[in-house]
């Protein structure tokens, strides 16, 4: 079973990822019964039928989507995946910050796709919390990635106020 970070440690990844393949739909696409991150196509299509069939349901949201598409279906959701199909790609970043500070979103936010040690701090900061690294990456490497850096000056999701403001209360 794969690992992925989570919450600061590394535990097995009890979910799978649905991709569509060229020519498959998202209205015909067979589907799993297992935990799984379904395209936001394939959501969008399927909903009712998903909540009925599927034990846990999650989404995941290419670069390209937005989070504002998920917005009455939060509460159904136990994780949306974010997508980062590239490293040079950060939508992802503004994806889990929307979903968490605009939309109220309190569950799992995974970062999947191209995920780095480098990206991991920031992507904390952004409001995700589970991270699966890339399968030719160390993931303990990338655990430490989370620790690099102690304190950050600007305010962000993981910590609403800046430093100016925190030295002095």
């Amino acid at each position: 079973m794969p690992k992925i970070i989570k919450n600061d440690r590394i535990v097995e990844d009890a979910w799978q990822v649905l991709k569509l393949a060229d020519g498959e739909a998202a209205e015909t696409v067979a589907l799993p019964q297992a935990a799984t991150l379904f395209p936001l196509a394939v959501w969008q299509a399927r909903k009712d039928e998903l909540l009925v069939r599927v034990a846990t349901v999650g989404v995941w949201l290419d670069s390209s989507e937005g989070p504002e598409a998920l917005v009455g279906d939060l509460a159904s959701l136990a994780v949306i995946g974010v997508n980062f199909p590239k490293f040079a790609d950060g939508r992802g970043y503004s994806t889990a910050r929307l979903l968490r500070e605009r939309y109220g979103y309190h569950g799992e936010i995974r970062a999947i796709g191209d995920v780095l040690h480098d990206q991991l701090f920031f992507m904390k900061r952004c409001g995700i919390d589970a991270y699966a690294v890339r399968a030719d990456k160390d993931i303990e490497a990338a655990l430490a990635g989370l620790r690099t850096f102690s304190d950050a000056y600007q305010a962000a999701v993981d910590q609403p106020q800046p430093l100016f403001r925190r030295r002095a209360a």
